[in-house]
């Protein structure tokens, strides 16, 4: 049995019907830079994650990079980024001219470990970006504490995260990306919510942002031949909007799928001690961007599943502080210990919407037989 890491072929499949009819919509408009569709995601994307508004544009990296540019991050300042992510989050900053400084994640959720976040804050520091990695939402109401009586901006990196959200202390629900000062989307299609292409957006409250964002995606345009600042070409495209309009309708259903599949993967590995399952704590709800587990036999197990014909990834083999583009900044193996011993334990296992019961016993079925020998 062949399983792949993701089947995007199954997703397009359920709605095919409804993503033609989107594309051919759209080629009848032809407005395909900031058309009809592209306006009408913004307002139904804004208000899925809860935030008064959302500027689409062309890539989840493009988002967090003008995120900061709108936050006034620039040339001698710091930003705090989680040492164990992609490797996007840190090239954003380093954009703006801004220093990225990392710090060790927590050995649980693989989120930024509070305590060194608050030890890692100078008079230099200006932002924070909460990376809610795989899936798994951030400590958020304790960053933004930190960031308050520090003065800082929060740009919550939730590339990976579309629907996850968390219960606050007084009992409401929250999704990521509508806590900080603004939520940055990837659009990648192999996201929860994917476009068939790249794409991204930036959600917040801040009409200050808001308007700011519009004009930095556009050539800093405020008319069509008159630029009021330095702009970019970073808009999300009308064709991608009116397929991710249709696939916003599924994702709730989606990642419910994400999260049942992640609860047979536990329960297959509940008495596997040498396998460490994803962790998911009461308040929090995981939408399983990424299903990963440890083990300290992962070339083995690695090895197993490839040749099972199974699909299977390491996100990410290297820390962001080991990363030879940033050298420069004087960080050394064995700074920060967990971001390291994580990315040498960390593997992640097939999951998407359809993925079956069968195909996920077959995947835990050959791991275990990896461990064991």
């Amino acid at each position: 049995m062949k399983v792949p890491f993701c089947d995007l072929g199954a997703q397009h499949k359920e709605i095919k019907t409804q993503i033609n009819k989107a594309i051919k919509r759209t080629i009848k408009r032809s407005d395909f830079i900031l058309g009809l569709d592209e306006l009408a995601f913004e307002k139904e994307f804004a208000k899925y994650c809860g935030s008064e508004f959302c500027v689409g544009l062309s890539s989840g990296t493009a988002a967090l990079f003008l995120a900061l540019l709108c936050s006034d991050i620039g040339e001698g300042d710091e930003v705090i980024v989680p040492d164990f992510t992609y490797i996007a989050t840190a090239l954003a900053v380093s954009y703006t001219g801004a220093r990225p400084v990392f710090v060790d994640i927590e050995e649980d959720s693989y989120n930024i470990n509070i305590a060194s976040l608050e030890k890692a804050v100078t008079k230099r520091t200006k932002a924070v970006i909460p990376v809610h990695l795989y899936g798994q939402p951030v400590k958020m109401q304790q960053i933004l504490k930190i960031a308050k009586a520090n003065g800082l901006k929060v740009i919550e990196d939730a590339a990976q995260a579309h629907g996850a959200s968390m219960r606050l202390s007084d009992g409401q629900w929250v999704k990521c990306g509508s806590m900080g000062d603004v939520g940055c989307f990837s659009f990648y299609p192999t996201k929860n919510l994917g476009a068939l292409g790249d794409g991204g957006a930036v959600t917040t409250n801040s009409d200050e942002i808001y308007r700011k964002l519009l004009m930095l995606r556009d050539y800093g345009r405020i008319s069509k031949y008159e630029h009021a600042i330095i702009g970019y070409n970073s808009r999300l495209d009308t064709l991608q909007a009116a397929i991710l309009r249709e696939k916003l309708k599924k994702i709730d259903a989606w990642n419910k799928m994400r999260q049942e599949a992640a609860f047979y993967y536990n329960l297959r590995f509940k008495d596997v001690p040498s396998v460490i399952t994803p962790s998911s704590e009461d308040g929090i709800k995981h939408v399983y961007h990424v299903y990963a587990i440890r083990t300290n036999k992962r070339e083995r197990v690695y090895n197993c599943l490839r040749d099972k014909g199974i699909g299977a990834i390491i996100h990410y083999p290297i820390p962001l502080h080991l990363q030879p583009a940033y050298r420069s900044l004087g960080y050394k193996e064995g700074d920060f210990p967990v971001s390291e011993k994580t990315a040498k334990e960390i593997i992640s296992l097939p999951i998407f919407p359809h993925l079956s019961k069968k195909q996920i016993r077959y995947v835990c079925d050959c791991i275990k037989k990896a461990v064991k020998a």
